[in-house]
């Protein structure tokens, strides 16, 4: 069972939410995108480890949002512009 989402969630992370939303992505794209060897710069794992993506197990490795990733997403406060 997913648990509900956090409050808030970081400005890359939404970032990020919203490229996996946009189009169909799979996992080498997703890596080659947002990988990083910085520990303050993870979001790839973040995202994974909450629960808001999932990587399918299939040929393609599609990477999709979960249903607290979308949420998430659909609940985030607009960007300051």
């Amino acid at each position: 069972m997913e648990s509900a989402p956090p409050e808030a969630a970081s400005l890359i992370m939404l970032q990020f939410l919203t490229w996996v939303a946009d189009r169909p992505r799979n996992y080498a794209e997703a890596m080659a995108a947002w990988r990083s060897s910085c520990p303050r710069l993870s979001v790839w794992e973040d995202a994974i480890i909450g629960g808001l993506v999932r990587v399918e197990n299939a040929p393609d490795r599609a990477v999709t949002l979960t249903r607290r990733g979308r949420d998430l997403l659909r609940t985030a406060p607009a960007p300051p512009r």
